[in-house]
């Protein structure tokens, strides 16, 4: 049962083939007898998981319940959960029960999910590795030795393991898309605005979107239509209908225009992964598209720009984490004043405080106007690129990561060389644009396949456009389908 698909799942359970308290138990177990091989989960929900079974069976046979009724999935351990710990993987936030549910969980939850456990994490989100968790580093499960990529890296690994079908993540910079490639997952960052930031801890504020990771692109467009929509909690959440994603997965590749991104095919690009993203466009043309090249030269700013942007936002939203209210508190402080310098010192891990200390000096009146104020402008100037890209074409592709899975600490002690690894994804997420990355294939180092991610990216709101392409390709190859070894 594992290594079936949600929409595999679903027609199972509907067809009584299995019930859902089986197939918990049976995650479960895989769970603890895996997942401590790869770090991936925080907490794992047995109790509340085998509660959410036993309701889903009920209602399945009342004949009851919706398409993902007792489908078990897992959430990124930065989404609210109502009497379940939420950490963010850090100490700061290590004893945090939330007492409400994120809108993400409430929907899943109302669609008839049942939730194993929350997932590891970079530190608030800030990694590209999933190195800097306060609870360990997540290990790809493709390669044990290497990086799953970060900040979702625990829910990659899980889904990738086939220790969950599917799980939640959030995406700043790529922290969706960039684990979905380096473990061989579809994962979709959808439109800024397109689902609900309710409930889910901040990092940069105009960056973070949620998302999901999953094997295939039909199973992104189930799980992403029960968490999308308008909510009046969250003052970002666009007030817009939502497709049927699931309905329009069959649209045809028959004349798709597809603009491939010049400046993703420069320097830094490992060949083996770039002759792979190309073959994968190749077989988008073989099936009726039709495919241009197209610049977007203000795009290689975009790791700068991010960087300015992100730990700006950073520092004005971990102000709220001062020892006081809730979260780490040190012993015995001396005065307020120590209170708040041991606590958040004790509290935040390495590269949360390299962040908030770039953000709150690009911020400080002296250098407002030349960090802050123009990474904003340059920010414009991006979205301006892929606007007048997306008036010639529908999709713009290219790689979702530069390289394949890297060893685990080989870029820790370089914080540059671990920023530049998301210098493909950065570019979506600035310009607040859906992007989805699906498996193309592998390269072979040191005796082991690794898998290697296509990214498309679409104007705002054609999160169908893209779930189509995507689903359409996997109809054409088998990528999707492999899971690492061991994991079987």
């Amino acid at each position: 049962m594992h290594s079936l698909t949600v929409a595999e799942l679903a027609a199972g359970l509907r067809a009584r083939r299995f019930s859902s308290l089986e197939l918990t138990l049976h995650l479960l177990g895989r769970i603890e007898r895996l997942a401590p091989q790869l770090n991936a989960f925080i907490t794992v929900t047995a109790d509340r998981a085998l509660d959410d079974a036993r309701r889903a069976d009920e209602r399945l046979a009342k004949g009851e319940g919706g398409p993902l009724t007792g489908v078990p999935i897992a959430h990124k351990d930065i989404f609210c959960t109502d009497g379940i710990r939420t950490t963010c993987a850090s100490r700061m936030l290590s004893n945090f029960v939330a007492p409400y549910d994120a809108t993400v969980v409430e929907r899943w939850r109302a669609a008839g999910t049942v939730l194993l456990g929350k997932t590891n994490m970079d530190e608030f989100a800030m990694g590209s590795s999933n190195e800097t968790s306060h609870y360990g580093p997540v290990r790809n499960p493709w390669d044990p030795a290497r990086v799953p990529g970060g900040s979702s890296g625990g829910s990659a690994a899980a889904v990738a393991a086939c220790l969950a079908p599917a799980a939640s993540g959030t995406d700043t910079g790529g922290s969706i898309r960039q684990p979905a490639a380096l473990t061989n997952l579809t994962g979709i960052k959808p439109t800024y605005g397109r689902v609900s930031r309710y409930g889910m801890i901040a990092f940069a504020s105009s960056l973070d979107q949620g998302g999901v990771l999953t094997r295939s692109a039909e199973d992104a467009a189930l799980l992403l239509g029960a968490m999308a929509g308008f909510d009046p909690r969250d003052s970002t959440s666009v007030d817009a209908p939502v497709p049927d994603y699931v309905a329009e997965l069959a649209t045809p590749l028959a004349g798709l225009r597809v603009g491939v991104i010049r400046e993703f095919f420069d320097k830094g690009l490992e060949p083996g992964v770039g002759k792979l993203v190309h073959e994968a466009i190749e077989a988008l043309r073989a099936s009726g598209a039709t495919v241009r090249e197209v610049s977007l030269p203000a795009l290689p700013l975009s790791v700068p720009t991010y960087y300015v942007v992100a730990p700006a936002e950073c520092s004005s939203n971990l102000s709220r984490f001062d020892g006081v209210r809730f979260g780490h508190r040190c012993e015995s402080p001396r005065d307020l004043k120590d209170l708040y310098e041991r606590s958040r010192g004790e509290g935040f891990g390495d590269e949360v405080k390299r962040r908030i200390m770039t953000g709150t000096y690009v911020l400080s009146a002296g250098y407002y106007d030349a960090y802050y104020l123009k990474a904003q402008k340059v920010r414009q100037l991006i979205a301006a690129d892929f606007a007048r890209a997306f008036g010639e074409v529908d999709v713009v592709i290219g790689p979702t990561a530069p390289t394949p899975a890297f060893g685990l600490g080989a870029k820790t002690s370089d914080p540059i060389t671990m920023y530049l690894n998301d210098i493909y994804t950065i570019g979506a997420n600035l310009a607040g644009l859906p992007a989805i990355s699906i498996p193309c294939g592998f390269v072979s180092e040191a005796g082991r396949d690794l898998p290697v991610g296509l990214q498309l990216v679409g104007p705002h709101f054609s999160e169908s456009r893209l779930l189509s392409v995507s689903h359409q390709y996997q109809q054409l190859t088998d990528w999707h389908r492999r899971v690492p070894p061991g994991f079987e």
